[in-house]
């Protein structure tokens, strides 16, 4: 099927131009395909850009020159020009997929529709030619994208066993593109489970980081829910389905972490911990305390803050990014009992870190959006960040290194060597500053030292 006209050329970069129409004046076929010409045809910006052709590796290398062999086995090479990098890959034809993953060899065709074919959805699987303005659609994708549904290509569970990613990628595709997944497609997701268990942590934590980024992720975790990767993903996420809360909540546990899911601005980890921010909910549940008219959680932010690092260590996440998700659901009930004095704010800004503030002050405004008495927290909420604002600006000290005198000036003043004593110190001046900033001089901290080791002296 050929669609001309139907993808202005123009929106083409003219080094992926320039690659086709080197190929093709030896007497190469040469296509962009895959994401970039389903995403053209969308009007979605493209930032990878990959071409199809039938001439082998060593002839890419040939006509177009500066190459990199990055996947020569399996027909890739990677061709520079200026300063943009173009995957270049020859028609191919895949063996078995021992590993789940990967094919375990591959076999170099001439026909376009042969590569096509091998593709995992079908509006992923047309190509077009930037040269002469041709959409080559023989598997319909573009009808596929008018009906707004993400279809596998040929038989659905031959395309999910092959490579148990695609799984996750059709759900990805979906929740990012906002489409639905065709039944029979859906439906092969639940039964190659078992394959996907083959995927490393590192690909499954790229798509899932992928899926956050959509309007509404809330949809994607549904869907992963509701065809078993879920359990295999987040099932401490699963554990918190049908948990129910007190009167102040209209949701269980797990709608109201779709719901701040989806509320939460900012990247794919805010939006990681937002669906997370109340997991350890069903590790300390007391269902029926007394005098009380609903289940509690007291303790849920500390055992929740201790699941997501195992999480995270399953998802090889960062140090950084482990790091933020752990401090911010652990203290994401930092404004539920406001400060009432300035020395309150100055405890509570060091308590939650400065460098947290702006993250948990949007995790927190997205946990109060859509409950009851939501206008009455925001205000809370907006009130105390002017609390907070006004005390960064008049500069009172808040952490040890802003102390008039640190350790050199203790084992100076005492004649003693260093030791966990000195630490133990600073923290104790540091709370007498956090109460009266005025003492923060080194004339009137200096005293506070014997007192301070005194009474840990039990003198």
């Amino acid at each position: 099927m050929i669609d001309p006209g139907s993808i202005d050329p123009g929106r083409v970069p003219a080094h992926v131009v320039s690659i086709c129409r080197d190929l093709q004046a030896q007497g190469f076929e040469a296509f962009a395909v895959g994401g970039a010409v389903r995403d053209l045809l969308l009007g979605r910006e493209v930032s990878d850009w990959d071409v199809a052709t039938n001439a082998r590796p060593e002839e890419v290398q040939r006509v177009l020159g500066r190459c990199i062999p990055t996947g020569i086995k399996h027909g890739t090479v990677t061709v520079l020009r200026d300063d943009d990098a173009v995957e270049v890959t020859t028609y191919r034809g895949e063996g078995a997929y021992s590993d789940g993953r990967h094919p375990d060899g591959v076999e170099f065709l001439d026909e376009l529709l042969a590569d096509l074919q091998r593709r995992d959805f079908t509006i992923n699987a047309m190509a077009f030619d930037p040269v002469c303005g041709e959409l080559r659609d023989p598997l319909e994708g573009r009808a596929d994208l008018d009906a707004r549904v993400i279809r596998a290509v040929g038989q659905p569970l031959d395309r999910m066993r092959e490579d148990g990613l695609r799984t996750m990628r059709a759900v990805r595709f979906a929740t990012v593109l906002e489409f639905q997944i065709e039944d029979e497609t859906r439906h092969a997701i639940s039964h190659a489970l078992d394959v996907f268990l083959q995927v490393s942590g590192e690909r499954v934590r790229d798509e899932l980081l992928k899926m956050l980024r959509a309007r509404r992720p809330s949809c994607g975790v549904e869907l992963m829910r509701e065809t078993g990767l879920l359990d295999l993903v987040l099932p401490e996420l699963v554990e918190n389905v049908g948990l129910s809360q007190n009167e102040h909540h209209q949701e269980d546990v797990y709608q109201h972490s779709l719901r701040v899911c989806d509320a939460v601005q900012g990247d794919a980890i805010m939006r990681l911990t937002g669906l997370l921010h109340d997991i350890g909910k069903v590790r300390m549940v007391v269902a029926d305390p007394p005098g009380r008219s609903g289940p509690t959680f007291h303790g849920h932010e500390g055992a929740g803050a201790a699941m997501c690092v195992e999480i995270a260590a399953r998802l090889k996440l960062s140090n950084e990014q482990t790091q933020r998700m752990e401090h911010l659901v652990a203290h994401h009930l930092f404004a539920l009992q406001p400060p009432t004095t300035k020395a309150g704010v100055r405890r509570l800004i060091k308590r939650v870190d400065e460098r947290w503030l702006d993250d948990l002050f949007e995790l927190r405004r997205a946990d109060v959006t859509g409950r009851p008495g939501e206008e009455e927290a925001l205000d809370a909420l907006r009130d105390l960040r002017e609390r907070i604002n006004e005390t960064l600006a008049f500069g009172d000290p808040l952490d040890i290194k802003a102390l008039a005198i640190g350790g050199a000036d203790l084992m100076g003043h005492t004649k003693r060597d260093a030791g966990p004593w000195v630490g133990r110190v600073l923290r104790g001046l540091l709370d007498r500053v956090l109460e009266e900033p005025s003492m923060n001089t080194r004339e009137a901290l200096l005293p506070l030292v014997d007192e301070l080791l005194k009474m840990e002296e039990g003198g």
